[in-house]
Parts: C-alpha cells; sequence; structure tokens
C-alpha cells in the first residue's frame, strides 16, 4: 500500500514555551518521499503556524 500515515508537528510551539500541537494525516510515498509540511491551527497559539512531518 503506497499511502502511509504521518504525525504533523507544530515548529514554533516548543520556541514560545507552549505545548506542541499535532495532527494526523496521510501521504503517497511515491509522489512525496520528502518530509510533508503544512499551515496547520494551533489551539494553544491561536494561529496558524508550520507543522512538520515528525519521525513515527
Amino acid at each position: 500500500m503506497p499511502r502511509e500515515h504521518i504525525i504533523l508537528e507544530c515548529t514554533e510551539a516548543r520556541e514560545e514555551g507552549k505545548p506542541v500541537s499535532r495532527y494526523m494525516s496521510t501521504r503517497d510515498k511515491r509522489k512525496q518521499p520528502d518530509r510533508v509540511e503544512k499551515k496547520k491551527y494551533n489551539k494553544f497559539l491561536r494561529r496558524h503556524t508550520l507543522h512538520r512531518e515528525i519521525k513515527s
């Protein structure tokens, strides 16, 4: 199966001393061989921030 489940974690929360925001998503291994980056909402910072894929 080419799709895999990934975890996206906020890149800005730790710098500001807030809890990290995490999201579950999927990606196609063949089309996206690199790590995924998406702008998602962080409820602790109350704004949209960049979330990057972490190792799972």
